[in-house]
């Protein structure tokens, strides 16, 4: 749960939606857009704990923290 809380707050940086998350087919979807995250360490940072920017949806997703 560390992970999860680390890059919540990371996101958190660059925005504050009212529904932030969404999950289907076990992909964790972060409401927060691809292109806002800007810092390259927190784009690293993001991608140790499993996510990644997905340009297509303008969001950020995880398999890891997916439902199962």
């Amino acid at each position: 749960m560390d992970a999860l809380i680390e890059a919540l707050q990371i996101f958190r940086k660059y925005d504050n939606p009212d529904y932030p998350t969404h999950c289907e087919h076990d992909e964790l979807t972060v409401c927060v857009a691809a292109d806002a995250v800007t810092d390259p360490a927190d784009v690293q940072r993001l991608d140790a704990l499993g996510f990644f920017s997905d340009a297509d949806f303008d969001c950020w997703k995880s398999f890891r923290f997916g439902s199962a």
